[in-house]
Parts: C-alpha cells; sequence; structure tokens
C-alpha cells in the first residue's frame, strides 16, 4: 500500500481576518514537499481551488516547482477540476510534469468540492454532469491515442490532431476521485481506472458498499484485476501525544470547516464531531504514531487500499507543526505499516 499526503494549501487566517499571502505558504509547501521526499513517502498531491482561503488555483505550477526539489516521490493534483478544464491542455501540462520529473506525475480528475471553477473559466453549471462525463472520456482517449480524431458536444472536435508532449513511455497515470455516489464509481471502472475515496465524516464502515461496488463493476467491464488500485483520502495530522496534538489543531479545523459550512447551511462545527471523527469509529486521523497506526491498517483491512492519503492541512496548521507531522508520518508511522503489510 502506497502512503502519502494530500493538501488544499490552506492559507492562515486570523482572529482579524487577516490572510496570510499566497507566496509565503507556496514557499513553505515546497519545503514541505521536500521533506516528504526525504522521509520516504510514496506520493504528494495538491487540490485546485478558487477561494481566497487557498493558495493553490493551478496544481500544475505547484507540482512542476516540486518536481525540481525531490527525487523519488510521485507528484499529483488532489484533484484538477476536470468538469472546469480543457483536458487537452490538462494533459499536455501533466504531460510536461511528467517528463520533468522522470515519470513521478499523476493526474487525479474529480468533479471538486467547490463551483467558483466554473464562472472563473466559463462554464454552465446546467452542465455539470455531462460537463465531467464528456472530458473523462476525452482525458482518456488523449492518454491512448495520438494523434487523436474526436467529437463531442461541449468542446471543439478533433480532426486528426497531434497532442504533444507526450507523457513518459505514452502513458500518464490517471486516478478519479469520488465523493459517494454509484454513478462516479461505475463511471471509473468503465474506463478501468483507479479510484480514490474521499471520506470526511461520518464512519469508514459505511463506505464498504461503495468500495465492493467499484470493484464489481471493475471486473464487469472486464479489466485486469492485477491493475485495480484504490485509495482513500482522510484528514489527518501527527503527534508527539494524541491530545495534545488533537488540543491543537482542532480550533483551526472547525474555524475551516465553519467558514465552509457556511455557504452550505451546515450547523456549527462541534468538539464532540471532531472527538467522534477520532474515534476508531470516525473518518479522522489526528492521533500520535500508535494510534495513527493502527487506524492505518484498519482501514486497509476494511478496504484492500492500494493507496492511503493523509489529508494534512486543513484549517493550515503552523509550517513548523506540518514539518513535524511530515517528519513522523515518514520515520514513526510509514515503516511500521509498511512492516505490518509485509506479514
Amino acid at each position: 500500500m502506497e502512503l502519502g499526503i494530500d493538501m488544499f494549501g490552506d492559507l492562515q487566517i486570523a482572529q482579524d481576518g487577516k490572510i496570510q499571502s499566497s507566496g509565503e505558504r507556496l514557499q513553505q509547501l515546497i519545503e514541505e514537499i521536500k521533506l516528504m521526499d526525504e522521509v520516504g513517502l510514496d506520493f504528494f498531491g495538491i487540490g485546485e481551488h478558487h477561494r481566497e482561503e487557498y493558495a493553490v488555483s493551478v496544481p500544475e505550477i505547484v507540482l512542476a516547482a516540486a518536481s525540481s526539489v525531490t527525487k523519488h516521490i510521485k507528484l499529483g493534483s488532489a484533484v484538477s477540476v476536470l468538469s472546469s478544464s480543457d483536458p487537452v491542455r490538462l494533459y499536455q501540462s501533466f504531460a510536461t510534469i511528467d517528463q520533468l520529473s522522470n515519470g513521478r506525475a499523476e493526474l487525479v480528475a474529480g468533479r471538486g468540492s467547490f463551483i467558483e471553477s466554473f464562472p472563473v473559466y466559463g462554464y454552465n453549471l446546467k452542465n455539470y454532469e455531462e460537463l465531467f462525463e464528456e472530458k473523462l472520456e476525452l482525458l482518456v482517449k488523449l492518454n491512448k491515442e495520438n494523434p487523436i480524431t474526436w467529437k463531442g458536444k461541449l468542446r471543439p472536435d478533433l480532426n486528426n490532431q497531434l497532442i504533444l508532449p507526450r507523457a513518459v513511455n505514452d502513458n500518464l497515470k490517471i486516478w478519479v476521485a469520488v465523493g459517494g455516489t454509484p454513478e462516479s464509481v461505475v463511471r471509473a471502472a468503465k474506463y478501468g481506472l483507479p479510484v480514490v475515496f474521499a471520506i470526511i465524516g461520518g464512519s469508514p464502515s459505511q463506505f464498504v458498499p461503495l468500495f465492493n461496488y467499484y470493484k464489481e463493476a471493475y471486473q464487469h467491464f472486464k479489466h485486469d484485476m492485477n491493475k485495480f488500485e484504490v485509495g482513500v483520502h482522510v484528514h489527518a495530522f501527527f503527534g508527539d501525544d494524541s491530545k495534545e496534538i488533537a488540543d491543537e489543531i482542532y480550533p483551526s479545523y472547525a474555524a475551516q470547516m465553519d467558514r465552509v459550512g457556511k455557504s452550505r447551511g451546515w450547523q456549527s462545527y462541534q468538539r464532540s464531531q471532531f472527538d467522534f471523527g477520532r474515534s476508531k469509529e470516525g473518518a479522522l486521523i489526528i492521533s500520535d504514531a500508535s494510534e495513527a497506526i493502527d487506524r492505518i491498517l484498519y482501514l486497509h483491512e476494511i478496504f484492500g487500499l492500494t493507496r492511503f492519503s493523509a489529508h494534512m492541512d486543513v484549517g493550515a496548521p503552523s509550517h513548523q507543526s506540518m514539518m513535524k507531522s511530515i517528519e513522523i508520518y515518514g520515520t514513526k508511522i510509514a515503516p511500521k505499516v509498511r512492516e505490518a503489510l509485509k506479514k
């Protein structure tokens, strides 16, 4: 099982409303990715957002910068909002990162958790479902055929068009990120694409039927089960002491959940929700190394994971705490998880 980290590039927001500069956060982010590589984590992903509390709207730029300071870690998006992107440009961007990094680039396509990118890039939300379906079809075809001939409804046609540059070995690794809908699972299985499930609330065990459904759909479309991959993305953070790290992280975590929830009609985030999330039945892994190892192995056991992704910057913890959390993950948690999975 691969062990890695994904982030959204959250910006620190002071009590007076002052927001950390994007430049400062981006520089910190590159330092954090460099450390992930040094401690032996398998992959890093960065999200695409178009809101004032996030530093990253174009993941490709960050990943290109990260490729120059890393040697081994895989570098991908988490996610690229495919519905409001041009699949041709997206493929070319990630193929370029793949060339820069000697084959370490990945593209994680999703519909995104926010809708700001649609008006930014001139797309109509009435076409929300159709945009993703058509663009995923094109993206998969771009990865397999060159030159390409393609005809759709929402994008100009391609007629024997050469698309360059190509990814290393002419094959870009493409994942699909899904929330909790069976339709999304079937769509990914149809193309034989690996899936990463975002589990950010409730109980992970509730997702077992959806994982099983994806596996059944993957088999139904007669894809090679030796290539079957499935991952999970959960909110996580690590410290020396479980209670101390929970107390440190809760205020900024709750503040960010409230910022997101305000536009969605959610009730104010409570400590009781946070504490349940940190229990074995919950979806948060905010703890010391020992508890984190047990929780990660539990998720592997119930889902049959090939990838575990710790979403680590919710609410913008301090850079110092981020670096420590990454170090604990890479030096204390990852080795023990890998050792246990070999038994």
